[in-house]
């Protein structure tokens, strides 16, 4: 495995560069985004970087009018940007002066206040990229296994051993709760996210309830839809909403909720290797977020929701784009099997496409029957982007 994966997003960056005087890319703190800019930066000259976090870089926009001017001919790229609200307006005004593709790179924590900052100021003048970790299409079908497990933040996947893995996910944890929640200016209890987080973990994947998670906690409902709303900023969970189709049948009204990033979720759960994981009554979970997450992660372009009646005909994950409707179950299992209630579900929403995805032990996939396709994540993604794939293997 190279130290130095290609992203998927390096596209989408030089073409949002090529189209808006400002481009930024959006993301957890330690997903990539610097790596990222600085591939983007190698191919245009002149360009100028400055990390925010560095004094040295702060003290260079003392003046940042005279330093922004001076540098007008250049990609600027401000990493961190966050940490310097004021600069928004000023971009906006020299942008408003010389409206040029390309100006400017930002790069940016997703926090509540970057981008309410961000969409205030520069309205119709910047295009954002979201950078998760790792995706499976980045790291391979050959990895699932160990991307499963570890989780794609590239400091947990690529190391060379599990316990390395671990330790730097238990400090991730530790630090984005004591250190970068009040970096970003946000007001939370570090024990009460801590536990909010813990709770989430076991039981990722499973209907939200506020008033539920609100007394364990030790806060009010109210708190933890504000928490909760922290941890959706910042990419630590997917909130995911059902789908309201018009049925005569009652749904469940409730979202869903998912820990993003496996890795994390493994470590919040203590579970510290595959055979761990293989023995974890949260294994079906597990996958299911794992699934969830590479299917949306990647493939923003469609809606996502999941489909549940009150008695019982449930989809994990219904896609939805252009007319198409596509249903999709998580299975932990190399030799998956469906319900009953899935086939239900899918009559329900007339759908396009019915898949069951698998950690299967071959990477790939093949028909189950009732026009459903049992296949692994890699294999799906690149057909859902084919905007004339009709089915089949």
């Amino acid at each position: 495995m190279p130290s130095l994966l290609p992203r998927r997003a390096g596209d989408k960056v030089a073409e949002f560069l090529s189209r808006f005087p400002v481009a930024a890319i959006v993301g957890p703190r330690q997903s990539g985004k610097s790596t990222l800019a600085l591939q983007v930066l190698q191919s245009r000259t002149p360009s100028v970087r400055l990390d925010l976090e560095l004094p040295s870089d702060i003290n260079r926009l003392t003046d940042a009018e005279a330093f922004l001017r001076a540098n007008a001919r250049a990609l600027v790229c401000l990493d961190e940007v966050q940490r310097a609200p004021d600069l928004f307006p000023l971009i906006r005004a020299l942008v408003d002066e010389d409206r040029r593709p390309g100006r400017f790179l930002l790069l940016g924590s997703a926090s509540p206040a970057f981008l309410r900052q961000s969409t205030e100021s520069l309205a119709g003048r910047i295009g954002y990229i979201d950078l998760t970790p790792f995706t499976i299409e980045e790291v391979g079908a050959a990895h699932t296994r160990n991307h499963w497990l570890r989780g794609g933040f590239p400091e947990s996947f690529l190391v060379s051993t599990e316990y390395e893995s671990y330790s730097w996910r238990e400090q991730f944890i530790r630090t984005y709760r004591e250190v970068d929640l009040p970096s970003l200016g946000i007001d939370i209890t570090t024990a009460a996210i801590g536990r909010l987080w813990q709770m989430l973990a076991s039981a990722s994947g499973a209907l939200l309830n506020k008033a539920k998670l609100a007394e364990p906690v030790g806060v009010s409902p109210q708190t933890i839809a504000r928490y909760l709303g922290v941890l959706e900023a910042t990419f630590m969970i997917r909130v995911l909403r059902p789908s309201l189709v018009g049925t005569r049948k009652r749904l469940v009204k409730s979202p869903k909720v998912y820990v993003r990033d496996t890795g994390l979720l493994h470590a919040l759960l203590g579970i510290r290797s595959m055979n761990e994981l293989f023995g974890h009554m949260g294994i079906g979970a597990s996958w299911e977020s794992y699934m969830v997450e590479q299917i949306c992660g990647s493939l923003p372009e469609w809606s996502h929701s999941f489909y549940r009646t009150s008695g019982g005909a449930e989809i994990d994950l219904v896609l939805e784009r252009g007319g198409r409707r596509v249903a999709i179950e998580a299975k932990a299992s190399s030799s998956p099997r469906v319900t009953r209630g899935f086939y239900e579900a899918t009559d329900d929403l007339d759908v396009d496409l019915r898949f069951v995805v698998a950690p299967l032990t071959t990477p790939g996939a093949y028909p189950m029957g009732r026009d459903t396709i049992a296949c692994t994540p890699d294999w799906l993604l690149p057909r859902l982007r084919d905007e004339q794939y009709a089915g089949g293997i």
